[in-house]
């Protein structure tokens, strides 16, 4: 059998047998709107960034919620972890958060919803502890998961075919497709997070439902 051919996105979605295909120049190969007879639309790229940054600000509730369950210094313990503790593994997210809205500070759109971020120092340091304790960690959290649902929603189509250039912190350059670093940037945080709810749950802490389908509504 003749292999399709990937799309210049380098993302190839498999399609049930029997099905309707249409390609898509972004997506490669996606099922048509009468592929499903319970759904007119087919998901963008757009509606996938939607999608994940409700996603994170579910998440980052329910586990700051857990967190917040225990005393300040079981918080801060050291617990063996990459980034130590439950503080040092949610700030290394929200550092990491920070870069990366600020590189996407720079996207030729100039999305407004990031004007938050612009102008604020640049932490260049992933393993930096710039915050004391859970309240200023989590007044800074609940302020980054408000740009990244206002920047969610107005991220366009048109915007995640650019390639975006950037620095990492070592200073080093690249120029990478804008949709994927996107995806880098929540499948990032869901890494991490997953490591706070173990150290959580090490702690007899339960976080509750952490699938994103818990999230998605039935079609």
């Amino acid at each position: 059998m003749k292999k399709p051919r990937l799309a210049a996105a380098f993302s190839l979605r498999t399609v049930p047998s029997g099905r309707r295909r249409e390609r898509s120049p972004a997506l490669g190969w996606v099922l048509s709107p009468q592929a499903h007879p319970m759904t007119t639309h087919v998901p963008t790229r757009r509606d996938h960034v939607r999608q994940m940054a409700a996603y994170n600000r579910w998440m980052n509730d329910k586990v700051y919620a857990a967190a917040a369950t225990l005393a300040p210094e079981e918080i801060m313990a050291d617990r063996g972890a990459f980034f130590g503790s439950v503080h040092g593994t949610l700030t290394h997210i929200a550092v990491a958060d920070m870069i990366w809205l600020q590189r996407f500070a720079d996207h030729p759109a100039r999305h407004a919803a990031l004007d938050p971020v612009r102008g604020l120092p640049i932490q260049r340091d992933l393993a930096a502890q710039p915050f004391g304790d859970l309240a200023s960690l989590t007044a800074h959290r609940r302020f980054l998961d408000g740009v990244i649902s206002a920047w969610a929603d107005a991220v366009t189509e048109e915007d995640l075919d650019h390639a975006l250039a950037y620095a990492n912190t070592r200073g080093e350059r690249f120029r990478k497709p804008y949709f994927y670093l996107i995806m880098h940037f929540f499948n990032h945080q869901t890494h991490h997070r997953g490591q706070v709810t173990t150290l959580l749950t090490q702690a007899s802490v339960d976080v509750g439902a952490t699938d994103l389908s818990g999230l998605i509504a039935t079609v």
